[in-house]
């Protein structure tokens, strides 16, 4: 499978362990790429941001819809196993529930879930979304079809973005989101990840007013992998998008040196 994979290496003597970073559902490697990319390469950290199957510039866009967590699974290992040593992985959202399942059958120097759907599923937040906007999510389920949920820049500004972001911003993300596996969005809810399998320390990161993934499911995902938690105040879903990504992303840092990573 031929997959984008956008990379920012290390120019500082000393490196230290390279990342890989794993994206949300319609998103692709770009929106790593965005802010965080270059941050993490000018502190030592040589990184990866990988389009999984059928998303950004990776193979088969056009046929994305009945692919599943386990396919993009193999989409991480395929990456990780090119790079020149075993990635720290950092999944977001959908890519967060991603990481979780590769780390049940691979080991990895840590992970990081960046708003991540929990490790108890996403089947009652589901339900909760859906009552919130029975139309949109009807729409959605009745055409098979994730890209409806963000069907437009004020559905994009009200489930990932904080208020005061620019509309221009937002207009610019809007055009960069693409397709999205149904299968994957249903296996969220039903194909829940095996923490007691997972070796590997883990962080896990969420923000005060996330639509998507409330505050409570986050600290839920800590304690089902004994993990630290952090949660980010005046932040919405789109950590690595939204203002005060800095912060996010020198958090990430100062834990990872901790790991002596």
């Amino acid at each position: 499978m031929k997959l984008e994979v956008i990379a920012r290496e290390s120019r500082v003597k000393r490196s230290h362990t390279p990342l890989l970073f794993v994206h949300s559902s319609c998103h692709g490697a770009w929106c790593w790429a965005e802010n965080f990319l270059d941050y993490f390469a000018a502190n030592g950290y040589s990184s990866y941001a990988v389009s999984l199957r059928w998303h950004g510039e990776s193979e088969g866009k056009d046929i994305v819809q009945w692919a599943s967590v386990n396919d993009y699974v193999a989409d991480v290992v395929q990456v990780a196993n090119q790079l020149p040593q075993t990635p720290v992985l950092i999944g977001h959202s959908l890519g967060g529930f991603v990481v979780q399942k590769y780390l049940e059958k691979y080991n990895a120097p840590a992970a990081i879930l960046v708003a991540s759907s929990p490790a108890s599923g996403m089947f009652f937040r589901g339900l909760s979304l859906f009552w919130q906007r029975p139309m949109l999510f009807t729409k959605t389920f009745l055409k098979l079809d994730v890209q409806t949920v963000y069907g437009t820049p004020l559905l994009i500004q009200e489930l990932l973005f904080s208020p005061g972001i620019e509309k221009a911003k937002i207009e610019h993300y809007s055009k960069r989101f693409g397709k999205e596996s149904f299968r994957a969005f249903v296996e969220m809810m039903f194909y829940l990840p095996k923490p007691k399998k997972v070796k590997s320390p883990i962080l896990v990161l969420g923000t005060e007013n996330d639509a998507v993934v409330l505050p409570p499911l986050v600290e839920s995902t800590g304690r089902a992998y004994q993990a630290t938690v952090k949660i980010f105040p005046d932040m919405a879903h789109d950590m690595m998008l939204e203002y005060g990504w800095e912060n996010v992303a020198a958090y990430i840092i100062q834990w990872l040196q901790t790991k002596g990573l």
